[in-house]
């Protein structure tokens, strides 16, 4: 590769105080393309040093994105972010990344958090939003780490110190500017990163709908997330996970599609409302309709029973006065 012949090559300074800015951009990018380079062919470049970090502050961000994306989503992105730390562009760019790296394993008692999220990277869906996700999930990791009398580990709200992370990365260096529906899934990924591995089967249907009412547009990419995140090295315990999260998958796909043949409330429930309170046709009575169906979603309610069970909850509640 002519590319990686000439990186750090001659044109290497032998102090970075001599580089003017426009060659130091032109390293730093070519720095980033090896990078790519390793994760697209999971060879290593030849000729690579460390850049200097403020080389890597002089290339537009657009170019930094699109280096990393094409890191993210290479065949192998161990390799590319493996250089990406080798060279400093982590270091210049993205440090809440960096500092996963030798967090973890050893006297710690916990997995080391850097190789995990190169595993869960290489294990994703070759999605954009799901590879960024994959990189950036545990940043809040490092932050929350709390070491027990006992020695046990815990990590307890990291995704939300993540997504809280994710936020300050974005005000610091606003690399997804442009790309706002890209940074909105990121940072929804990293919050939520943890909801589809807490389910168990003893989730009601109730409690299965509110999960994926909750995760709206963003359920597919979540649960890719989440079987990328399974990383152990123990087969009986990673298959548990991934049935796991293919029977969540499946209850959500069969009451998504019992809800759209049976609807939660009988047929003529508006029309029982308006005789029984004396509300007519109108915004508070589509109101009321909202309020009985989102708590049928929630579970508070049954679906599909009588007028007189949904009229009398109404009353009980006093959400509206009989006549």
């Amino acid at each position: 590769m002519e590319m990686t012949d000439k990186l750090m090559d001659e044109r290497q300074p032998d102090a970075p105080g001599v580089v003017g800015e426009r060659e130091a951009t032109d390293l730093a990018v070519m720095a980033l393309d090896a990078a790519a380079w390793s994760a697209s062919t999971g060879a290593r470049p030849e000729g690579v040093v460390r850049c200097d970090p403020a080389w890597f502050r002089t290339v537009e961000l657009p170019k930094v994105r699109g280096a990393v994306e094409r890191v993210l989503m290479g065949r192998h992105p161990d390799h590319g972010l493996d250089l990406l730390l080798e060279v400093g562009a982590l270091d210049a760019l993205l440090p809440e990344v960096k500092a996963m790296v030798g967090f973890g394993d050893g006297e710690w008692r916990h997995k080391d958090v850097w190789k995990h999220t190169k595993q869960v990277v290489l294990q994703a869906v070759p999605r954009t939003e799901v590879r960024w996700a994959a990189l950036l999930h545990d940043i809040g990791k490092v932050k929350t780490r709390r070491i027990e009398p006992n020695g046990e580990v815990h990590f307890f709200g990291h995704a939300e110190v993540g997504a809280s992370m994710f936020d300050r990365m974005q005000r610091r260096m606003p690399i997804f500017t442009g790309e706002e529906a890209l940074s909105r899934s990121v940072r929804f990924l990293i919050l939520h990163h943890l909801r589809a591995s807490a389910y168990e089967p003893g989730w009601t249907d109730s409690a299965v709908r509110r999960f994926a009412r909750e995760m709206g547009g963003g359920l597919c990419d979540l649960l890719d997330l989440s079987r990328a995140d399974i990383t152990t090295k123990r087969p009986e315990k990673k298959k548990r996970g991934l049935d796991a999260i293919s029977e969540l998958a499946r209850r959500v796909r069969e009451i998504q599609e019992m809800d759209a043949k049976v609807p939660p409330l009988p047929k003529g429930l508006g029309t029982a409302i308006s005789a029984r309170f004396g509300i007519p046709p109108s915004p508070a009575l589509g109101e009321l309709m909202k309020v009985l169906k989102d708590r049928v979603d929630n579970g508070d309610l049954e679906a599909q029973r009588d007028n007189d069970y949904y009229l009398e909850y109404l009353a009980a509640e006093k959400l509206v006065t009989p006549r």
